[in-house]
């Protein structure tokens, strides 16, 4: 919202892009707050590395497990 307000009023210098920023951030945290959202209350998120990490490992037991796996060829049937 900040980089297409900066480009569209063609707004220059730290100042005036620092002013649009903290008046957006202020635009969206009132918009959450209508909406009974605060966001210090929400939970935090899994950090990504860690999440990367977990399907990264996921992804390894997956390949493992598909080894072990019955080959079916095309057009059989599996009970």
């Amino acid at each position: 919202m900040t980089n297409h307000n900066v480009s569209q009023d063609d707004l220059q210098g730290e100042k005036a892009i620092t002013r649009e920023h903290v008046q957006n951030n202020n635009s969206v945290r009132d918009m959450l707050s209508q909406r009974g959202i605060r966001p210090e209350k929400l939970p935090p998120e899994e950090d990504i590395k860690k999440l990367e990490r977990r399907v990264k490992s996921d992804e390894k037991k997956l390949e493992k497990q598909s080894g072990r796996l019955p080959k079916v060829e095309p057009g059989e049937q599996t009970y």
